[in-house]
């Protein structure tokens, strides 16, 4: 009995977390559709940048080069902060961190030489370069 407390004790800050932000985003969206406006008119759903009504349609066709430099951009920066969080704990770790440190550098400046291999970071189309040449 007194071990099921001590787990119910040492939830309750977490469940207390849980319930007070969940709370608080519902609390957010309430408040939003309670003080927001709600006039409806033909110009309420026009895109409007810097004062300039826009003439032309505002959808742009990116290329699929740029949503792979995007995530390769994740990637790399997720790693960083894996990194981060080795360096503040190195002395804890010791040796063994270490190691298994540098093979997670390893591998990440292997997957950096395998996309510049395969120019996966070259935004020039291919019959771009051969007619370069």
């Amino acid at each position: 009995m007194l071990y099921n407390s001590k787990i119910i004790n040492d939830s309750f800050p977490f469940l207390f977390f849980i319930v007070f932000s969940l709370g608080f985003c519902f609390f957010m969206l309430f408040l939003s559709w309670i003080l927001g406006g709600k006039s409806n008119s033909r110009h309420k759903n026009v895109p409007f940048e810097s004062g300039i009504i826009s003439v032309e349609n505002s959808c742009l066709n990116f290329s699929a080069k740029f949503y792979l430099i995007a995530m390769f951009f994740v990637i790399f920066d997720v790693e960083a902060l894996y990194l981060y969080a080795w360096s503040v704990s190195v002395h804890d770790v010791g040796w063994i961190g270490f190691s298994e440190a540098f093979i997670f550098i390893m591998s990440i400046i292997l997957s950096l030489v395998y996309l510049v291999r395969i120019k996966a970071l070259n935004w020039i189309h291919s019959h771009a370069q051969k007619s370069n040449t």
